[in-house]
């Protein structure tokens, strides 16, 4: 933000969101990004100062006079706690300020136990990392919670989710209000790894998709550097775009009770219920890639036909929304050689050549802890959004 754009809105949470931005400033710093006086700049610095938002840093390099004292963002003045809640298995993880992971726990679950066994389950990881780190119940500036299912952003509450028994409507921000004095975020898990991928590997990139290949297959998108959830939440759902499959015997029903759809051919769930068909000893999606990496001719052939299919959804959002990068995450990433070949050939034979020729279509860079950076940035951002900020400083 330019100095003379800045000036007429530089509250205090403008102020921060520069600490934020920046490893360290000093009071001439900020007059010359803010354009404000010296005097309005003692009064914003001394009022972060105060709330221990901002911290003495040492003094910088001095041009002939006593050096300047410099001031940093104190990420340390209380912590984050983010859980990334899958169809099968969680991870939770407590952060600094910044949203930097500090220390992780994971644990096996089926989220369709329903909230309150998994939202439990969460809380008791949140407890021991709290714990483990010395930190109190009262330091936690915020709880994050991203879950595999449409999420009504605003109200924190997943709607009509198609393998989450239990959740719809369900108060996920209401359960944890009488456990932590904080804001609750809740967002659909392929967001939070959208904005994880975006944030952490692609910051340059302003246009992105995220696509999740796991348990089901779903997309986040990334429109001008934030992340877009549509006018109620649903954007990205590419996994319940119906599709026709030519040497498909019949339109398998979905868990969504459709039929068709890119899940019901292409989803990990998908896979097993196909390799079981076909008289393969697998369970899960895990050992349905541990399959597919084996070089196991059936298994190699539906995970081609799977890229191909979902490829084919990729390619309309690709036709649609023109972003730079796809990336790819979710289990069946890991068996890259097989997927992308199927995706990439249909991305570029459907899409028009304005739309790919640039298009870099690439795996995750962040693996299995894309969703967690994501719910801990998107966290933070929230928390010190720069009209909260008062309220924040209010409250102690």
């Amino acid at each position: 933000m330019s100095a003379p754009s800045l000036t007429a809105a530089a509250g205090l949470g403008e102020v921060l969101q520069l600490f934020r931005g920046r490893p360290s400033l000093t009071r001439a710093d900020v007059m010359q990004l803010t354009g404000l006086s010296r005097s309005t700049v003692n009064q914003r610095l001394d009022a972060l100062l105060g709330a221990a938002l901002v911290v003495p840093s040492g003094e910088g390099s001095s041009t002939g006079g006593r050096p300047a004292s410099r001031f940093t963002f104190h990420h340390d003045r209380g912590v984050l706690l983010v859980a990334d809640i899958g169809a099968t298995g969680m991870r939770t993880a407590l952060c600094d300020l910044k949203g930097a992971v500090r220390a992780e726990r994971e644990r096996t679950i089926d989220v369709a136990d329903g909230p309150e066994p998994v939202l439990s389950a969460a809380d008791s990881l949140f407890r021991e990392l709290l714990a483990e780190a010395g930190r109190d119940p009262g330091e936690v500036f915020g709880v994050g919670i991203d879950v595999p299912g449409p999420v009504d952003f605003d109200s924190g509450q997943v709607v009509s989710p198609p393998i989450m028994s239990g959740w719809d409507r369900y108060d996920i921000p209401g359960w944890f209000a009488g456990r932590y004095s904080c804001p609750v975020l809740v967002d659909k898990d392929v967001n939070a790894m959208a904005f994880g991928e975006q944030r952490s590997v692609h910051p340059g990139v302003r246009q992105m998709l995220m696509v999740k290949v796991g348990t089901g297959v779903g997309a986040g998108m990334i429109f001008g550097g934030e992340v877009y959830r549509g006018a109620d939440g649903a954007a990205g759902d590419i996994g319940h775009i119906q599709v026709t499959v030519e040497d498909a015997e019949a339109e398998p029903v979905c868990r969504c009770g459709n039929t068709g759809c890119v899940e019901a051919y292409a989803g990990g769930w998908a896979l097993v219920r196909d390799l079981r068909a076909a008289g393969k000893d697998v369970t899960t999606v895990d050992d349905a890639v541990a399959l597919i990496r084996t070089g196991d001719l059936t298994a190699v052939r539906l995970a081609r036909r799977a890229g191909r299919i979902v490829g084919h959804a990729i390619a309309d959002s690709v036709s649609l929304v023109n972003p730079r990068v796809v990336v790819i995450g979710g289990q069946l990433a890991r068996v890259e050689e097989q997927l992308f070949a199927g995706i990439r050939e249909m991305v570029y034979r459907r899409s028009l050549p304005l739309a790919t020729r640039s298009l870099q279509i690439v795996a995750t860079q962040l693996g299995n802890r894309s969703g967690l950076i994501g719910l801990a940035l998107l966290l933070a951002d929230g928390i010190f959004a720069p009209d909260r900020v008062d309220a924040l400083i209010a409250r102690g």
